[in-house]
């Protein structure tokens, strides 16, 4: 007989010591086969799929929604095993000739069993709510079909059942006119629509939803976080996006975007001013030689953040690229702990949904993020003369404890003047 192979929670990072088991991909007692998706962890980074390290027959030992420690067992895999029998559906093909059987052997019953159902429809065994709506349209809780939990009467029943029965009502003068001397009822106030069930939808904050919250308070609470802003004039950046977009397409078989411009003006600011680039640790502060470049993606299980390393070696077509791979893995769900670590600066773009400003948050380690808007058309005044421009406006949040203002205010004008003059970029001077 075979021993049971244990299922151990793979290690996803140098730095990640626990994860949640989010959902199992496959059910206890089935059989699986190595390699198969087994289960999902989340993590303060990333989801991840682990397969089945053998086949057999799937023993789960933890829950869905357990915090789950890196390297230990949250199941087993018997190679002999014998899969479970699936027992749900005998009980109830069991069931049904026993229910006949009773059937065949009682009497069938009255409508008394629908009044059974609701025993506590009594106006003592009502709510307050739910009496006072039974006595201000005087209705017969007895007669009202009761939809809360154990067949309670809720007020949207009563007030259901109320405005049928007026509706009712009102159909009867066609047909048996009232007395004349008979004085007609003033129409009722109206009355708001019937509560519905279920105004409220909880769902368990996923692990990586949880680790973005619990990071963006760290970083409020541990770093003196201020922003600055300017704005450029995108002019000739489209210009020269226009002018070029076809020929770069065909020559390297991607579209020429803005976050390339931006990318590079920002490595040129941050080489000016090595401060932005740097991080704390300690008492120290740690310079980065190097420019890894987090660009902030919006995927359905939140924000995350993938590095493009070493940027400033990548030339445009480059860095286009490596954003439409991560572009494709986040639409995917496949961006990986590997390609969120790293990084030494972040670029987030809140104008591809509309904002017009904000002020971003640090992603820690990090001590600078340069957030970009959506571009709008102005007035601005340009060599005393008024004239229609497409601006964005800029936001740098930055670390005050290692960058002073001079240097956050002069690194955003560096990124501004190569972003007006793009052909800096190209020459990189």
């Amino acid at each position: 007989m075979s021993a049971a192979v244990p299922i151990s929670v793979p290690g996803v990072g140098e730095s990640i010591s626990e994860g949640i088991l989010a959902k199992w991909l496959a059910a206890d007692g089935s059989t699986v086969k190595a390699g198969d998706p087994l289960f999902e962890l989340e993590t303060d980074k990333a989801t991840n799929v682990v397969p089945a390290p053998a086949s057999g027959v799937l023993k789960v030992q933890a829950a869905e929604g357990d915090t789950v420690a890196i390297g230990s067992s949250v199941g087993v895999i018997d190679p002999s095993g014998a899969p479970a029998a699936d027992s749900k559906p005998e009980p109830k093909a069991d069931a049904k000739p026993a229910a006949e059987a009773k059937a065949d052997s009682k009497p069938a019953p009255t409508p008394q069993p629908k009044a059974d159902a609701k025993p506590d429809q009594g106006a003592e065994h009502l709510s307050p709510a739910v009496r006072r709506v039974v006595a201000e349209e005087d209705v017969d809780p007895s007669q009202v079909e009761g939809t809360g939990k154990g067949g309670r009467l809720t007020k949207g029943d009563v007030l259901a059942h109320a405005s049928s029965g007026a509706s009712a009502k009102a159909a009867e003068p066609a047909t048996s006119p009232a007395p004349a001397e008979a004085k007609a009822p003033a129409p009722p106030a109206p009355k708001p629509a019937p509560a519905k069930e279920g105004r409220e939808t909880r769902e368990r904050m996923s692990g990586l939803r949880q680790r973005i919250a619990q990071r963006l308070v760290e970083a409020q609470q541990t770093a003196a976080i201020l922003t600055t802003f300017n704005e450029v004039d995108m002019t000739r950046v489209m210009a020269t996006r226009a002018k070029y977009k076809e020929a770069f397409q065909k020559a390297h078989g991607v579209g020429l975007g803005f976050s390339s411009f931006f990318i590079k003006a920002t490595i040129e600011a941050l080489k000016a001013f090595p401060a932005v680039n740097a991080r704390i640790e300690g008492n120290e502060i740690v310079y980065n030689n190097y420019f890894n470049i987090g660009v902030a993606v919006s995927t359905e299980r939140g924000l995350m953040v993938p590095v493009i390393r070493d940027a400033d070696q990548l030339s445009f077509a480059d860095i286009e690229k490596a954003i439409g791979v991560f572009a494709d893995k986040a639409r995917k769900g496949a961006i990986g702990v590997d390609d969120l670590q790293g990084g030494t600066f972040t670029i987030t773009n809140g104008g591809v949904f509309g904002s017009l400003l904000s002020t971003p948050i640090l992603n820690p380690p990090q001590s600078g993020i340069l957030g970009m808007h959506a571009i709008k058309k102005r007035a601005v005044v340009v060599d005393d003369q008024i004239v229609i421009r497409p601006m964005m406006y800029l936001a740098l949040s930055y670390d005050h404890r290692i960058i002073d203002g001079r240097e956050a205010v002069s690194t955003l004008v560096r990124i501004k003047d190569c972003l007006e003059d793009p052909e800096r970029l190209l020459l990189a001077i």
